[in-house]
């Protein structure tokens, strides 16, 4: 696939911008710090991003690993929806 190539869906990035290609994808990555590109998750996403546009990888998997390095670190907190108590009911017999 060429360089290109764009996502199914753009990629929203926190500062408003959007990458839409691999070409986008691959420049910001080259565009972070030397230290920012040693972690593990921005090599797996660079990793990814060669594979898809060098030899015809999976574009999805490409865009669901950009994805988890760009939203590494951040907690979701899952809220459990609030259960009512239940009623106390006594039998008369």
């Amino acid at each position: 696939m060429p360089w290109s190539t764009a996502f199914f869906d753009p990629i929203l990035l926190p500062d408003g911008r959007e990458l839409v290609t691999l070409e986008d994808a691959g420049h910001y990555v080259a565009a972070m710090p030397a230290a920012q590109q040693r972690h593990a998750h921005w090599q797996t996403a660079a990793e990814f991003l060669l594979l898809v546009a060098e030899r015809g990888g999976d574009l999805l998997m490409a865009r669901t690993d950009m994805m988890r390095a760009l939203n590494h670190g951040i907690l979701v907190s899952i809220v459990e929806p609030r259960r009512k108590r239940s009623r106390n009911y006594t039998l008369i017999r």
